[in-house]
């Protein structure tokens, strides 16, 4: 395992640079609320413009809806959220302090509590003498459900007839859509319906800065088929998301796909992998989960609406519930694995350190950066700006000392500074200066653009 920096460094370095800011700060902030900044939101959307256009528009199998957040309860109800959408919780009775009882055990042994009954997790909690992480006592209450979810009012009226609640997940939205897509796609199995969007969870015990958050976007597949072609799909997108992390430049000693034991597999799917990375605050997490989900969704779905979600083979005559394999990301989660991944510090001489966030290209915030050598070169660098902000994002800038403007860069991840020198008025080129090498280049003007654009791509 390579080494690791300091979670808190590279989160310091995250809020101060621009990608980060705390929620709502000037008031003191809110519990886990965090806002993305210029260069976090700008690669949020690089993030999602690549899951959109790789899951998407590109795909021969694969469709986008954007559905609702708020949706009708008896959704909720089919999908068994409001029943079974749960964490067991335990309650310090020393300083009132709330926990996540199976993050309480694991924290404290290293032992896995999923898919402990609350009673086995109570025992776990009294045999390994876990105590409170905020006071130090041994003293919790039984462990009980909590539901996850955001419950709202819909109208003028706070009753049980107007309560609706903020979806936990975008998955829900597909399976309802299910007959209007195949409806108006015409598209036939296999096919998946894929979407990016809000989701709220109500955590116990949010935290790792955007690790485990209230508020977040998904990026999730859900992907039709034949029953009995199901396995083989899951072993697909197991392996096609895998390969879609690593052209992402995440080194491949940070990552691993871990498939659930049989007995952490929920009742209804045949098989289930994540796709983990080694974040400097754990030994592995979670990022990507792929599952084979069978006919569940669309099953339940049918029931409860009535409705027949059902597929016709034009070829056999046969009419069956499709089988469902869901591969779903967290942007936060990805977003925050870049970063980690990308984070590093070189000591150049004994007095040059510099910090170099080594993203992708095709993530990157900021593409490129022009940086005339002199202010008296404004018009001509202004106009070389101009033309490359026409393409990709690009910077402009002409404070402090050349050698301080690639520093600024590099700690952004600036794949690309241009320098427009005194030649470059006489012999048409600029200095093009790469950041993870530092090499330079000498390009003609009217090749920057290209130049740029080949090397950014994914």
């Amino acid at each position: 395992m390579p080494t690791k920096y300091n979670f808190e460094e590279i989160v310091s370095h995250l809020k101060s640079s621009g990608y980060v800011y705390q929620g709502s700060e000037i008031y003191g902030g809110l519990s886990n609320s965090w806002d993305f900044g210029i260069l976090g939101a700008a690669l949020k959307k690089n993030i999602k413009d690549l899951w959109w256009k790789e899951f998407i528009e590109t795909s021969p199998y694969n469709v986008g809806i954007d559905s609702a957040i708020l949706m009708n309860t008896k959704t909720w109800e089919a999908s068994g959220h409001l029943k079974g959408f749960a964490d067991a919780m335990v309650d310090c009775k020393e300083c009132k302090g709330r926990f996540r009882a199976d993050k309480l055990i694991g924290d404290a042994t290293g032992l896995s509590a999923e898919g402990k009954t609350f009673e086995e997790m109570d025992k776990m909690i009294e045999e390994n003498n876990i105590v409170c992480p905020e006071c130090g006592k041994h003293n919790f209450t039984n462990a009980r459900a909590f539901n996850l979810m955001f419950k709202t009012f819909i109208g003028t009226l706070e009753d049980a007839k107007s309560a609706v609640y903020l979806r936990p997940e975008t998955a829900q939205g597909i399976f309802v859509n299910f007959n209007n897509v195949l409806r108006t796609s015409r598209k036939k199995l296999p096919f998946g319906i894929g979407q990016i969007g809000k989701s709220f969870r109500n955590e116990i015990t949010p935290g790792n800065f955007i690790f485990r958050v209230r508020e977040f976007e998904q990026m999730e597949l859900e992907f039709f088929c034949k029953p009995g072609t199901d396995l083989d799909w899951y072993k697909y997108w197991v392996d096609t998301c895998y390969n879609f992390v690593r052209r992402l430049g995440i080194k491949e000693e940070n990552l691993r796909i871990r498939e659930h034991d049989k007995e952490e597999l929920s009742f209804y799917s045949k098989g289930t992998s994540d796709i983990e990375y080694a974040f400097p605050f754990t030994d592995w997490g979670e990022v990507w989960g792929i599952a084979d989900r069978t006919d569940y969704d669309l099953g339940r779905h049918s029931e409860a609406s009535g409705k027949e979600l059902n597929y016709l083979d034009p070829e056999t005559n046969e009419k069956y519930i499709p089988y469902c394999v869901e591969p779903s990301v967290g942007v936060e989660r990805m977003f925050l694995m870049i970063c980690c991944d990308a984070y590093d510090k070189e000591q150049l001489s004994e007095k040059d350190e510099r910090i170099v966030m080594h993203l992708h290209p095709a993530v990157a915030p900021v593409k490129a950066c022009v940086c005339p050598l002199s202010k008296k070169l404004s018009e001509p660098a202004t106009a070389l700006f101009r033309d490359l902000a026409g393409e990709f994002h690009c910077e402009y800038d002409e404070a402090g000392s050349i050698g301080k403007r690639y520093r600024r860069n590099d700690a952004i991840g600036t794949p690309f500074c241009i320098t427009f020198d005194f030649d470059s008025e006489t012999d048409g080129c600029v200095t093009i200066r790469e950041r993870d090498s530092m090499e330079q280049t000498r390009v003609k003007i009217e090749d920057v653009k290209q130049y740029i654009k080949e090397r950014i791509a994914f």
